[in-house]
């Protein structure tokens, strides 16, 4: 037990054992190309023994040379070759260049995959728009567009203030979370303003965002469309249950699509440039009401309040 050692292990990485292996393989093709070299000088003694010393086919020619001459010549072609292929085509065409052939080969279909998933991912926002506005000229009256499904999600002050320069005033975290929720794996409808105040899509959320600009760039996945009918179609093609995100006017435009409001109410008056519509409660009905203390992480009380359309 005491004072015993373990002995030392030599360990060989896996580049030293390619090393190896590589030496190995030249010498095998070494050695076998200096036993094609005495096969071919004992063979062609012996071919010219059997013509010139024991007379064997003295009489067979071809144009107009004995056969044993053709037949040395071409067993020098097939030695020549083998030293050409040991000695050139081994020192260009080796390992290294195997390597750099996967890695093009492999780099041009990464390349070509990458085009087939923007060309089905284009085809399908073309697809999804075509569908939309179908429905929507087969749709007598547009006023009465199913509306079924979509909600309004949105935090605003008590005087209805959501927002000051493009950007929100307070920061809430169970209001956060409670977004992040509600909206994960669904649509969410906004505007172009709202959508570029984002550092980068929100994860597992489908974005169909409003704008004007006819030639809008947005990033893969995200639908661009040109009206709220639009964005209603075609986020309803899919989703039972879309949310319109904001900002002020996408809101009063959601307004006659939407049943239901998901408010998160701050009890404070804020100065701001960005309103949350009037909620009307003829027309709205509170099925929940949450409210929340101020702490250690919200500055300010607020309550979580649930409207569906009467």
């Amino acid at each position: 037990m005491f004072g015993s050692k373990k002995k030392p292990t030599t360990q060989i990485d896996q580049e030293q054992l390619a090393l190896i292996k590589n030496a190995q393989k030249r010498i095998k093709q070494k050695k076998r190309l200096y036993y094609h070299l005495v096969i071919f000088i004992i063979g062609s003694a012996i071919l010219v023994l059997l013509n010139v010393v024991l007379g064997f086919g003295n009489n067979v020619t071809l144009f107009g040379t004995q056969w044993f001459v053709w037949a040395v010549l071409a067993w020098l072609f097939l030695f020549v070759f083998h030293v050409f292929d040991v000695y050139i085509t081994n020192k260009f065409m080796g390992k290294d260049w195997e390597a750099k052939q996967l890695e093009r080969l492999v780099g041009q279909q990464e390349l070509r995959i990458e085009k087939l998933k923007q060309k089905f991912l284009e085809q399908e926002t073309k697809i999804a728009k075509e569908q939309a506005k179908a429905e929507l000229e087969n749709t007598v009256k547009p006023e009465i567009i199913d509306r079924s499904s979509l909600s309004l999600i949105v935090a605003a002050a008590e005087n209805n203030v959501i927002g000051k320069d493009n950007q929100l005033i307070w920061h809430l975290s169970d209001d956060l979370k409670r977004f992040k929720k509600l909206t994960s794996g669904h649509h969410i409808i906004m505007g172009r303003k709202t959508f570029e105040s984002f550092p980068k899509p929100l994860p597992n959320r489908t974005h169909v965002v409003i704008t004007r600009q006819k030639n809008y760039k947005a990033p893969k996945g995200v639908i661009v469309v040109h009206n709220m009918k639009e964005a209603v179609s075609v986020a309803t093609l899919s989703d039972a249950n879309p949310y319109v995100i904001g900002g002020g006017e996408i809101y009063k435009q959601a307004f006659p699509f939407a049943t239901k409001i998901e408010l998160t109410r701050v009890h404070h008056e804020f100065e701001g440039d960005t309103y949350f519509p009037e909620i009307d409660t003829k027309d709205w009905k509170e099925t929940a009401n949450e409210f929340h203390p101020k702490d250690n992480k919200h500055e300010y009380e607020f309550s979580f309040i649930t409207y569906e359309r009467v």
